[in-house]
């Protein structure tokens, strides 16, 4: 049988690039897709890390809550298109990327590929891409 080594053998969605494959013990849910609407991060909170859930033209982004800048919770920021503006000092980053796009924000937020299955949000902690710490 054919393997696709470039989507994840769970929920046959896109591996990012710095993807490692999951299995079952390894995805971590985060929320239901009906939680999620556009222009408002949901916060989703596993084993102490804060992580953002976005949709952004029907496809959803992980990212982590804390901006790699301040003290500022992204979940508590705007979200202005396909960036999330930093509620502490007004910096932004692309959603889709991590990457920063406004000062004073220098450093990419750690992103995850999402797991949609069954109408729920699912992540693997260690397929987290642009790490800043």
């Amino acid at each position: 049988m054919f393997e696709n080594k470039d989507v994840c053998s769970l929920c046959e969605q896109p591996k990012g690039p710095a993807s490692v494959t999951c299995d079952q013990r390894e995805l971590v849910e985060l929320c239901g897709t009906t939680s999620v609407s556009p222009d408002t991060p949901v916060r989703a909170e596993v084993d102490g890390e804060g992580y953002d859930v976005f949709e952004l033209d029907g496809e959803y982004y992980v990212t982590q809550d804390a901006c790699t800048h301040g003290p500022g919770l992204l979940s508590e920021g705007v979200v202005e298109g396909d960036e999330i503006e930093c509620p502490f000092h007004q910096g932004r980053f692309n959603i889709r990327t991590g990457e920063p796009t406004l000062p004073p924000c220098i450093v990419a937020l750690r992103t995850w590929p999402v797991h949609v299955r069954d109408g729920r949000i699912f992540i693997c902690p260690a397929e987290a891409n642009n790490a800043s710490e």
